[in-house]
């Protein structure tokens, strides 16, 4: 089974491209599944669910979406050896541009669109200076100017990755990217991989469920703006 982390800010079109590029693996006759991620609310699992796509979607809560992904991925990877998928892909929540890890042993795909502006690549952080694939999408509804100028700002941002336009409504460059991640290796289980960037280290007293403001009130790993 191939393990793929797809990963990207939110609105980004992860799902739509997702869908698109699970009915291109399928009709050449490989099984998928998809693992969802999220925080308070997804609803993967109707998308892909009416597609007869089997999905399992984890909601955070209160904890960090991509602390959440490492302390269960392992398990999902069981669970998509058990059901005998040829493609197990990942989808994260999307909401920190500084997370949403990807694993050294597994292939990662990182979705941008070309509206969320030009200076948006240098903003985001490992999901999309370790992926090995980069996905725009939305580039059709922009000018040809912006489109170039964008493309190559992501690839000031990772300049190792393979860079792909993916328009998620009508499926162009699903094929392409179909082609790649039939190179992603092999994944039996995940027990002692290791993550390509470590997440950001925290715990305060806000982690533990702390409300009120003020230095008072304020405890463990802290940093602060000179004013």
């Amino acid at each position: 089974m191939k393990l793929i982390t797809f990963s990207g800010p939110p609105s980004s079109g992860k799902t739509s491209v997702l869908l698109r590029l699970i009915n291109e693996l399928k009709s050449a006759g490989n099984r998928c599944g998809v693992i969802k991620f999220d925080c308070l609310y997804a609803n993967e699992a109707d998308v892909f669910g009416k597609c007869g796509i089997p999905v399992k979607t984890g909601l955070s809560g209160g904890l960090c979406p991509d602390h959440f992904f490492v302390t269960n991925i392992a398990e999902g990877v069981n669970w998509g050896l058990s059901e005998g998928f040829d493609f197990l892909f990942t989808e994260s929540a999307g909401l920190c541009n500084r997370c949403s890890p990807h694993i050294k042993t597994t292939l990662a795909v990182c979705l941008i669109d070309n509206l969320a502006g030009l200076e948006t690549p240098r903003k985001v952080g490992p999901m999309l200076r370790t992926a090995d694939i980069a996905v725009i999408t939305k580039s059709d509804i922009v000018s040809q100017a912006e489109r170039e100028v964008f493309a190559f700002r992501v690839m000031q941002a990772n300049p190792k990755a393979k860079l792909l336009f993916v328009n998620g409504i009508t499926g162009q460059g699903v094929f392409e990217l179909s082609r790649l991640v039939h190179t992603a290796a092999d994944t039996q289980g995940l027990t002692g991989s290791s993550l390509r960037f470590s997440m950001p280290a925290a715990l305060c007293s806000y982690c533990l469920g702390e409300t009120l403001i003020g230095s008072e009130y304020e405890v463990g790993n802290l940093k602060k703006i000179k004013y």
